[in-house]
């Protein structure tokens, strides 16, 4: 299909994006990756009953993702000092619908007032205020860190590149981790679903040093210890734009 009118490469996404207008623009920058492999049946719990839990080759994976979300804002519009840009560190695990692959977000941790407040309104996503700040660049290493009121929920530690960039190979864990394009969320009791267009993703293995993680503990999600990730990766991010989340067939129980 090449480039669409809009000017949106897609050869690259492996279903359909949206014909309409994206509403909205955002960046996701100086992003660490870190993931862990969990016991299917622990992050189930957390899944609406009508969305499927998708597995690399029988294993189940969640992810912890600490970055800065730059310069959110609606189609047309200029960004807003002080509001468009904030760090935001989410849970995520992999799920897939009607042979969709997505995500679906444990939590989301932001310093953003007004995300917290309208998304969790507008779309059903999870947010949850938090002071979470991201700082540095892909070369010299970036350093993260996030706790909610009183110091609970707390993500904080650094990170190193460790390898050469490049984009995942399809078949690869990394191309199941990362190379994903919608996202699910539950809003009044009904599965909705979403579309995330950007390129493909660039990213380097890292070292890593998480000092503290009260974050991914406080999910109860069978970590032996969540100071060690079995999977690290950086990027220094992409362009996004997003369509409404719509609702899918059915209801949910969660």
């Amino acid at each position: 299909m090449g480039t669409r009118k809009d000017g949106l490469e897609v050869d690259h996404i492996p279903f359909p994006m949206p014909e309409g207008r994206w509403i909205l623009r955002q960046n996701w920058k100086k992003l660490t990756l870190l993931h862990w492999k969990v016991e299917p049946a622990l992050i189930r719990a957390h899944l609406p009953d009508d969305l499927e839990l998708d597995l690399y080759q029988g294993e189940a994976y969640v992810g912890c993702i600490p970055f800065v979300m730059e310069n959110v804002r609606p189609s047309g519009l200029p960004a807003v000092p002080g509001i468009s840009t904030f760090g935001e560190f989410n849970i995520r695990t992999y799920v897939t619908k009607n042979g969709v692959p997505g995500v679906f977000f444990l939590t989301l941790d932001a310093k953003s007032r007004v995300t917290c407040l309208y998304a969790n309104w507008r779309y059903g996503l999870t947010y949850r205020y938090a002071n979470s700040k991201v700082k540095g660049t892909l070369e010299s290493g970036y350093e993260w860190s996030s706790a909610r009121s009183g110091g609970s929920f707390a993500l904080r530690g650094s990170s190193q590149p460790a390898s050469e960039m490049r984009q995942a190979e399809p078949g690869s864990l990394e191309y199941f981790l990362f190379e994903r394009y919608s996202l699910y969320t539950v809003r009044k009791g009904r599965l909705h679903h979403g579309y995330t267009h950007h390129i493909k993703w660039e990213y380097c293995d890292a070292n890593v040093v998480v000092e503290e993680n009260t974050l991914v503990e406080g999910y109860n999600l069978g970590i032996e210890d969540t100071t060690q990730p079995e999977l690290t990766h950086m990027s220094k991010g992409v362009e996004v734009v997003t369509w409404h989340l719509l609702p899918l067939g059915g209801s949910s129980n969660d």
